[in-house]
């Protein structure tokens, strides 16, 4: 009988270990080093054994909301489970989940539950930003940086990225504009200061100078999208009203020149057309009266 309790009470203190089928029993540990971990085991990992993530997109952590997580994890614990690697027998590093590694830290907790996987440093950055992408709300900059960081770091083609994040290719192309804005406008981004609408609308300004005065102007006046569109259209009209008058003299500069051509074998000698666009002369000169009557004849006069 006092066998069969004892037998009941090892397979009860298992726990969450049994059901995953993953973590070895006491007697296991001491036969099988702690260290085989799949991706899909889950682990109770000390915090102190957990190093940041160095490729970790995300540069700004909301201290208020951390203390909003912190107080959420002492009442409830941690919901979803960190992900890190094993680095060596006693050292992991943060692959996602840093928000909740702080906030655990902040709640008093010693150790975290953890996935654990297998990869290298290149398999590591594709991870962490692809999981920070899509699970965490990183602001436009860094959404932007975690793809430019996916094409030149991971050597991701643009149609690739796409489907890896789950956007389409003109949406991940909105973002990489975004990093031709000047600094002062992309900290604007980060700082929540603009929306991704008014940062889209000034990038179709080639001007970086009207960029900045547009951008002085959203901050100053609370300006919305709406009115950013409306003040880039306006601004962008004289340059296009100009490129389309440069291309209309060029054309009638080209009729003009023909033109002349023509009359000039027609009459036999050099002549002269000037025009405004609207109204103009033709001259013809002539080097005597034979010369002055042979031009009246072609003239029919």
């Amino acid at each position: 009988m006092s066998a069969k309790k004892s037998m009941k009470r090892n397979a009860l203190g298992r726990g969450l270990g049994a059901l995953l089928e993953d973590t070895p029993s006491p007697k296991e540990e001491t036969l099988a080093p702690k260290a085989t971990v799949t991706s899909s085991s889950i682990n109770e990992i000390p915090l102190s054994e957990i190093d940041t993530n160095p490729l970790q997109p995300r540069t700004e952590f909301d201290q208020e909301a951390l203390e909003e997580l912190a107080e959420s994890i002492r009442v409830q614990g941690i919901i979803q489970p960190i992900t890190v690697r094993k680095v060596s027998e006693k050292n992991y590093q943060l692959i996602s989940g840093e928000r909740r590694f702080r906030a655990s830290k902040l709640a008093g907790l010693t150790s975290v539950p953890a996935y654990v996987r297998t990869a290298n440093d290149q398999q590591m950055l594709e991870m962490a930003l692809i999981e920070n992408i899509q699970r965490e709300n990183l602001n436009a900059i860094e959404v932007a940086l975690s793809y430019q960081r996916l094409l030149s770091e991971c050597e991701l083609k643009q149609e690739e990225l796409g489907d890896r994040v789950g956007k389409k290719r003109a949406t991940v192309n909105n973002y990489l504009r975004l990093l031709k804005l000047p600094p002062d406008i992309q900290l604007a981004l980060k700082q929540n200061k603009i929306s991704m609408g008014h940062a889209r609308a000034l990038i179709n300004i080639e001007n970086i100078d009207l960029q900045l005065a547009i951008y002085e102007k959203i901050i100053e006046q609370e300006l919305s999208v709406r009115m950013v569109e409306a003040l880039v259209r306006e601004a962008s009209k004289p340059k296009q009203a100009k490129e389309e008058k440069k291309s209309t003299e060029t054309d009638s500069g080209k009729e003009i020149v023909q033109l002349q051509s023509k009359l000039a074998t027609h009459f036999g000698t050099k002549v002269h057309i000037n025009s405004n666009g609207k109204k103009g002369e033709i001259k013809i000169p002539f080097v005597s009266v034979d010369d002055l009557n042979r031009i009246l004849e072609i003239l029919d006069m």
